[in-house]
C-alpha cells in the first residue's frame, strides 16, 4: 500500500512521466465518495488541508505551476447559516457561473442516490469593492444526498474537494463560458432538482442510507 502513497508533507510526488488528470466523475465517485464514507481511496494523492480558504492559492503546497487538488472542510460564514467563508489573508474566493451536476455514468435511467455538483470560483486579490480578478481558478466538488421528498438534494458530509490551478488571460475568458443548460444552484445545502434530473427509478447502484453507501463504495 506505501507503493500507492503519493502525498508527502502536504503535497504530492508522483513518479516521472505520471499526471494526475481525473475527470469529474472520477474526482466525485472514486474520490470525494470514498473520503465521505471513509472507503479506501485508489490512491493516496490528494492531500488532506484545514480549510483551504484559509490559504492564499500560492502559498499551497505543491508546484505552484501545477493543478493541485486537495481535501477540505467547508466552514460556515456565519454560525447559523450555509454559507461557506471563502476570505483568505490577501483576497476572497468568488463563485461564477453556473454550477454543474455530475452523475454517476450508467446504461439505464435510473433515479440516483446521490451525485455531485462542482462549483467555479475565481479568486479577487484585496477586499471589495476594490479588488481585482487574478487569474487562480478553483473547482469545489461536493457530494449530495437526495432527500425522501420532491427531488431535493442535500451536501452529504463536511468534505469537499478542490481543484486549484492558475490560467493566462486568454483561456481565463474561455475557462468562464458555460452551457446554460447546467444546473445553478443557490447558497444553501439543499437543492431541489427539476424532474428532468432525476429520472424514473428502475433500480438502484446504490443505497441512500450512509452505511450501505459506504459499502458500494468499498471495492
Amino acid at each position: 500500500m506505501d507503493k500507492l502513497n503519493f502525498v508527502k508533507d502536504g503535497a504530492v510526488n508522483l513518479p516521472p512521466g505520471f499526471r494526475f488528470q481525473p475527470t469529474d466523475e472520477e474526482i466525485v465517485f472514486q474520490y470525494l465518495a470514498r473520503r465521505v464514507t471513509s472507503s479506501p481511496l485508489p490512491a493516496s494523492v490528494i492531500p488532506d488541508i484545514e480549510n483551504i480558504f484559509n490559504y492564499d492559492p500560492w502559498t499551497l503546497p505543491g508546484d505552484v505551476e501545477e493543478d493541485k487538488y486537495f481535501f477540505s472542510k467547508r466552514e460556515d460564514k456565519y454560525r447559523n447559516g450555509n454559507r461557506s467563508n471563502r476570505a483568505s489573508a490577501s483576497g476572497y474566493w468568488k463563485a461564477t457561473g453556473l454550477d454543474k451536476h455530475i452523475t454517476f455514468p450508467t446504461r439505464r435511467n435510473i433515479k440516483q442516490p446521490i451525485m455531485g455538483m462542482r462549483k467555479t470560483l475565481v479568486f479577487y486579490r484585496g477586499k471589495h469593492p476594490h479588488s481585482s480578478r487574478s487569474n487562480w481558478i478553483m473547482h469545489e466538488y461536493r457530494l449530495l444526498q437526495s432527500l425522501n421528498n420532491q427531488n431535493c438534494m442535500k451536501q452529504m458530509g463536511d468534505w469537499v474537494l478542490c481543484h486549484i490551478f492558475s490560467k493566462n488571460d486568454d483561456a481565463m475568458a474561455g475557462s468562464l463560458c458555460y452551457d446554460e443548460s447546467s444546473y445553478c444552484t443557490s447558497s444553501s445545502t439543499s437543492f431541489c432538482m427539476g424532474s428532468s434530473v432525476m429520472a424514473d427509478q428502475q433500480g438502484s447502484s446504490y443505497e441512500s442510507d450512509h452505511e450501505e453507501t459506504s459499502t458500494a463504495y468499498n471495492m
